[in-house]
């Protein structure tokens, strides 16, 4: 984990840990946009945690604790299917908001409860939310085409994060904050949205 993020453990409340963590993001989107040319900009307005495929419950797995105080600091906490438990999503809901769509091993009190798919508006940018676009060949073009004027669609189900661009569309998958598979770390997106755009990161757990 990115060392600002671990220094947030140090503070001792709970409210006090939200606003460090929200601070430490926030100072890290600053320093990516300085250091990518992008000047003059807002200060963020809204901050989104998006995550997926956290199946849980399953024996004594846990969400982390970078990615609970990530989750805790966000305005809005976006899961692109594989919950796993009506239980695990009412314990994500504690944390706050929560716009989730059900994957393919949600049980089923979470399918009557949650759409495949979905489009959240944040601000002014519209995001698209399923859990599995498919294979990969053609898979940006198929997820354009079925969320039209989104400006991200975000996905699950493969658990390999991906920051992409599709014209002007940001195709993200957050990974898997508790299984990881064939990717190389544990991850989330904390994605930054303000009046002129989104700014997504990658946020990798130990």
């Amino acid at each position: 984990m990115d060392a600002a993020f671990a220094r947030v453990y140090h503070v001792s409340s709970t409210r006090a840990r939200q606003r460090a963590t929200r601070d430490v993001v926030h100072a890290v989107f600053a320093v990516w946009t300085r250091s990518n040319g992008r000047r003059g900009q807002s200060p963020p307005v809204q901050l989104v945690a998006v995550i997926a495929d956290t199946h849980l419950p399953r024996g004594g797995r846990r969400l982390p604790d970078g990615c609970l105080e990530l989750l805790a600091a966000a305005d809005l906490i976006v899961h692109a299917g594989d919950v796993a438990s009506a239980a695990a999503l009412r314990e994500l809901e504690a944390l706050g908001p929560v716009a989730a769509v059900h994957g393919n091993v949600d049980d089923e009190e979470l399918r009557r409860a949650l759409p495949a798919r979905r489009v959240v508006e944040v601000e002014r940018a519209r995001i698209g939310v399923v859990h599995d676009a498919g294979p990969r060949e053609g898979r940006h073009a198929r997820l354009v085409a079925e969320f039209p004027d989104c400006d991200a669609i975000v996905y699950g189900h493969t658990h390999l994060p991906e920051l992409g661009r599709a014209g002007a569309v940001w195709i993200l998958n957050p990974g898997s904050p508790t299984e990881r598979r064939r990717a190389q770390r544990r991850s989330l997106i904390a994605l930054e949205v303000d009046g002129r755009g989104l700014s997504p990161r990658l946020v990798t757990l130990p």
